[in-house]
């Protein structure tokens, strides 16, 4: 499926650009929104690298992977990002990810965010079931997953190292059943 674009309340999923880079290094440059991810925050480089990977990856057939822009609505900024990944071991599940800017915590777009993930993996992929993990001390993205419709299922332990230490993960999952009884009146 290309382009992805699709639209909430307040937020748009959009493929990324290269001119996206700036924004995007705001999230993954920055030691605050990344600090219950799986990995240090990234150079400028790093970030043009990753958004040259997914605008090539975009147009593969079959796609597997959505790197996607999280952008405002109102004036187009791109506030973070989200990413849905199709499970090679079945065909029909995947993993989901997401990371906003720090100075947009807290208003609801990680809520938002996640439902039009949901949305795509559910309604325009049919997708069975789609998971993702977290920090165990990322207690914001426990409500926001929750919130949504996932279910804590585990823990995985020992799964992420990050500087020199292992950190366990907390995974949260929702299947297609489940999203189907979800009321759609509103995502933040």
């Amino acid at each position: 499926m290309y382009p992805v674009d699709r639209a909430g309340p307040r937020l748009r999923l959009r493929e990324l650009q290269p001119d996206d880079t700036e924004a995007l290094f705001a999230v993954y440059g920055d030691a605050q929104a990344t600090e219950h991810m799986s990995f240090e925050p990234r150079s400028r480089e790093q970030v043009s690298q990753i958004i040259d990977r997914a605008v090539q990856t975009a147009t593969t057939d079959p796609r597997c992977e959505y790197v996607l822009a999280v952008a405002t609505q109102e004036t187009s900024d791109v506030i973070g990002f989200a990413q849905l990944a199709l499970d090679p071991h079945q065909p029909q599940g995947a993993t989901m990810g997401f990371a906003l800017r720090p100075d947009t915590w807290g208003a609801g777009h990680g809520h938002e965010t996640v439902h039009q993930l949901l949305a795509l993996g559910f309604d325009d992929l049919g997708l069975h079931r789609i998971w993702g993990a977290r920090s165990p001390l990322n207690t914001a993205t426990a409500r926001t997953l929750t919130a949504a419709g996932l279910v804590e299922e585990g823990v995985i332990r020992e799964h992420v190292r990050k500087g020199d230490a292992w950190r366990d993960s907390v995974v949260h999952a929702i299947l297609d059943h489940e999203w189907a009884q979800k009321p759609r009146t509103s995502t933040a």
